[in-house]
């Protein structure tokens, strides 16, 4: 009952959000008006529901894994392989770029955590990007503060969210649509096209339950781009001019939503913050902002990439909703999906040894006395 309920929750999400999402998209946020609209509404209606009929309830994760997977198969079914070959030659900057990602967040950690008097582990935590649920879980199984993990993890999370579609959409203007003509646009679809949809749609589902039985790290999103990647190339191979793999724009829409209303409902989840709580976990956030300002330096003098190309493969979180901005203004989609990839599984593959190297620090800070006791 309560599983029914939390998606009755998310369907009123989804019709508040698609209001919200097509008046942000008229002003010409187009590249993350729905994510935006997803989050305000996420944050509305989620708090509505925890005030008058669930106090305890929790945001709905599968939501979320279902707008991965949505956005998953648009970014895979939108690539172009060609492109791929020509990137090789930069792979040294896509793995350096994680790599001093953590090393700035490990500086960031220690510096929060005199700042914040918390210890290690739960500082790392808060500042190395990384998906918020996951952080925060980690947190909790190890004893730590789950609550200012996550906290900062959001803050973080939404300020990406809010300021890279501005600084996207400034840098990349375009024509605005009628809001008839983007409604006709939007809920346009044929039989033939439903019908592949639900194929590649059915094929990711079995993907992601086995990419999610092996541990693959963000399955929903993976194993998607993945699948998708497959039925392009196979269309291009097997089905020439006769099937082009892609989902309705209704769908795509629907996926940006539902990632964007996680988000709103973690927000709904936080209890009413003062105003010291939100300055001291703005520090750590402000300092990521700024390294990944730098990491976007260095790579604008590395490569031949524009900024803006530069600024959202080093923006510090969100690699769906980045990779998907990339997609909406048609905007070196290859590079960015490739250098988000690349760092989500770096980052999420070093989790271990990152939580190993925080608590043998602070095994070694702990007063000979504390030990023996």
């Amino acid at each position: 009952m309560a599983e029914r309920l939390l998606w009755i929750v998310t369907a009123l999400e989804l019709v508040l959000a698609f209001g919200i999402g097509l008046g942000i998209s008229m002003l010409g946020l187009e590249g993350g008006a729905w994510i935006l609209g997803g989050i305000a509404a996420g944050a509305i209606v989620f708090l509505v529901y925890r005030r008058f009929y669930a106090p305890e309830a929790a945001p709905n994760r599968r939501a979320r894994k279902l707008g991965q997977l949505i956005i998953g198969l648009s970014i895979g079914l939108s690539l172009q392989h060609s492109n791929f070959q020509t990137l090789a030659s930069q792979l040294p900057v896509f793995l350096g770029l994680p790599l001093v990602l953590m090393l700035s967040g490990g500086v960031i950690g220690l510096l929060y955590a005199q700042i914040e008097r918390t210890d290690l582990l739960t500082a790392m935590l808060a500042t190395t990007p990384g998906n918020i649920g996951v952080m925060a879980s980690m947190a909790a199984d190890y004893g730590k503060n789950p609550a200012l993990v996550s906290l900062v993890q959001l803050l973080r999370f939404t300020a990406v969210i809010f300021v890279m579609p501005i600084i996207a959409n400034v840098s990349v203007p375009h024509a605005s649509v009628p809001i008839v003509q983007r409604l006709m646009e939007l809920f346009s679809v044929d039989s033939l096209k439903l019908l592949s949809s639900s194929l590649v749609f059915g094929v990711a589902l079995l993907a992601v339950y086995l990419g999610s039985k092996i541990n693959i790290p963000i399955a929903a999103f993976f194993c998607s781009i993945l699948v998708g990647l497959l039925f392009d190339l196979a269309s291009v191979l097997v089905t020439p001019d006769v099937i082009n793999f892609s989902l309705p724009p209704i769908v795509t829409v629907v996926g940006q939503i539902l990632l964007g209303v996680t988000i709103g409902e973690y927000w709904a989840v936080n209890p009413v913050l003062n105003l010291i709580t939100i300055v001291s976990a703005a520090i750590p956030v402000a300092m990521t902002f700024f390294t990944s300002l730098m990491a976007a330096g260095m790579i604008k003098l590395l490569t031949p990439w524009d900024w803006l190309t530069c600024l959202l493969v080093s923006a510090p979180g969100g690699s769906p909703e980045m990779i998907w901005i990339a997609l909406a203004l048609h905007h070196d989609v290859e590079i960015v999906t490739a250098g988000h990839l690349v760092r989500l599984l770096t980052i999420n593959l070093s989790l271990p040894l990152l939580v190993s190297l925080a608590s043998s620090w602070e095994r070694r800070r702990m007063p000979q006395s504390e030990l023996v006791d």
